[in-house]
């Protein structure tokens, strides 16, 4: 058989071939990738399952007594491994589906489905919505078995493909090595399989929250997370107008080497409380505390370009800042109880700034990752500064138009932030190439038209390599509506994708049902994980008890779990 020489399937006929399960054509050939029709897969099936106990016969009208597979249909048929169609009719020369032996095999072999049907195929298979309804507990099983082979793409069933020669020798020698409990020549990378892995992060800010404010606090805060089987923490490391480790870039752009502690206001430093604290530096001192209990440190921005309207990085590089098409920068949060101005994402200088933070991040701290958010961005009536409007004057030839929602005007900027994103993204991988660049941002269809966020071009250009998509709703039914968006489920099926849950605001609970049942859709959609905003809400029970939170997140992580591992890894 010359034909199956360097093929995927080689191993497979070969050892079935020995067998005496499958066999070549008179001329010498095999023909791997000939389709198999029903009544050549019941025969297959009976030399390599033979001895099974059968049900009461039956005859199908599209089969004779003399046809040369009758007998072998009849028996696949009888001991459960095939059925008809409409009618009694069996069809012996319509090419299989892979679909069909698949479920096939998994029938025969009794394989039944243990975890949730729709979380496993989605989890599993890209193409999952394209499994019949009859089929997809079967196929559920036959993942849990890892029964599955897919070449070249092992995310991809193609259920409705008729099956090849070389696939179907590969299917039989997959089952037929796990039914032996012997090893398989299946390579584990044409296996499709559950992942063991999943995303559990949390996010760590210290905006109502005092968790990084003290080595006891993060040894409680860490220990706990580790004793409930979380993986990752997101500390805040920009928040405010300040870094909250010391830095040096920091200190040559405004001077001030960090502000870990804010105001009572939360509108700036607390400069007392940053004094009492001395040289402390509470990102190391985290990195050593978790990597100890096997968590992963990825920092977060979480002020992104965003910053306090009187914060000094604003007073001292007012051209730094954007502006709106009235000369106005100030932007007022919380019913006006913050104002806020917003670095210019086009601006030289603040491209420079932006890299050399990250820069500084990765070159002197054993970071697993470094994490954007929704607030990398721009709020979409700004970019009206003479620097902008003379970067897009010179790109375009014309001057920026009044209407800030003019689609090429918005293209445009959202164009730049996504350069500006890949020069953060090299930054990091300069110096640590196996770290994962994460972004947080809100649902694409926001992020882009009220902040100019493309993050899902991001993603596609190769930028975003964790993706946690903040779903903060107080329904569930709103929940699962963000979650079969077209975009997300583009983004799950290619990266490691999560969904950023809200586990409270300060003095405004959620409650655990909830929140199990975020947790649960999430699962069942196929994502990667999830993360919860923030750390001192998870604990807070409102209306409830702390035992029921803690029951919660014992139900939700009952066993460990590591994180899902990148390409780069």
């Amino acid at each position: 058989m010359d034909d199956i020489q360097g093929h995927w399937a080689q191993p497979c006929i070969e050892i079935l071939a020995q067998q005496g399960i499958v066999s070549g054509y008179p001329d010498g050939t095999f023909r791997p990738e000939s389709p198999v029709t029903r009544a050549e897969f019941a025969t297959l099936i009976t030399l390599a399952f033979p001895g099974v106990a059968s049900r009461p016969p039956i005859r199908f009208k599209d089969v004779a007594a003399d046809y040369w597979a009758a007998e072998k249909i009849e028996k696949v048929y009888t001991t459960g491994w095939l059925t008809g169609y409409p009618g009694n009719r069996f069809r012996p020369n319509l090419p299989i589906p892979r679909v069909q032996a698949v479920v096939a095999l998994a029938a025969g072999l009794g394989y039944l489905a243990e975890r949730d049907i729709e979380a496993t195929l989605n989890q599993v298979l890209v193409d999952a919505i394209a499994i019949p309804a009859y089929a997809r507990s079967k196929i559920a099983a036959a993942i849990e078995q890892q029964l599955i082979v897919n070449y070249p793409d092992v995310k991809r069933l193609r259920p409705n493909k008729p099956a090849t020669r070389g696939e179907i020798a590969a299917l039989l020698c997959q089952a037929l090595a796990r039914q032996r409990s012997a090893a398989s020549p299946i390579s584990y990378r044409q296996i499709a399989t559950l992942p063991n892995s999943e995303i559990r992060g949390v996010w760590l800010t210290n905006v109502d929250s005092q968790v990084l404010f003290s080595n006891v606090g993060l040894v409680t805060a860490l220990d706990r997370l580790a004793a409930y089987n979380f993986n990752t923490v997101y500390p805040t490391v920009w928040n405010w107008g300040y870094t909250l480790y010391p830095s040096a870039v920091a200190t040559r752009v405004f001077g001030y080497k960090q502000g870990l502690f804010p105001d009572t206001d939360n509108q700036g430093r607390d400069d007392l409380a940053e004094s009492l604290q001395d040289n402390r530096d509470m990102l190391l001192e985290l990195i050593g505390l978790a990597k100890q209990r096997g968590l992963s440190v990825i920092p977060w921005f979480e002020f992104g370009l965003m910053a306090p309207a009187d914060s000094p990085l604003a007073r001292q590089h007012p051209d730094w800042m954007t502006l709106r098409k009235d000369g106005t920068r100030i932007e007022f949060q919380n019913n006006g109880k913050y104002a806020r101005v917003w670095m210019n994402p086009f601006h030289p200088e603040v491209q420079q700034f932006l890299v050399d933070l990250v820069t500084e991040l990765s070159a002197n701290y054993e970071i697993d990752g470094f994490q954007l958010d929704d607030h990398f961005g721009l709020p979409i009536d700004f970019g009206y500064d003479t620097t902008t409007a003379m970067l897009y004057q010179r790109s375009t030839g014309n001057p920026p138009p009044a209407n800030a929602k003019d689609p090429i005007w918005m293209r445009w900027r959202a164009d730049q932030i996504t350069q500006l994103v890949g020069k953060l993204f090299r930054a990091m991988k300069a110096y640590r190439p196996g770290a994962v660049f994460s972004v947080s941002p809100s649902p694409a269809w926001f992020a882009y038209d009220k902040y100019l966020q493309d993050w899902p071009t991001w993603e596609r250009s190769g930028y975003v390599e964790e993706l946690l998509v903040q779903v903060y709703r107080r329904s569930l039914e709103s929940f699962v509506y963000e979650l079969i968006r077209p975009e997300m489920v583009s983004a799950r099926d290619r990266i490691p994708t999560g969904i950023g849950v809200l586990s409270g605001l300060r003095q405004d609970p959620m409650d655990s049902a909830l929140i199990e049942a975020q947790v649960a859709a999430t699962r069942q959609q196929g994502y990667g994980g999830v993360a919860f905003f923030f750390y001192e809400s998870i604990w807070d029970p409102g209306n409830e008890t702390l035992a029921r939170r803690e029951q919660m997140l014992r139900q939700l992580f009952s066993e460990p779990k590591p994180r899902p591992v990148t390409s780069e890894d």
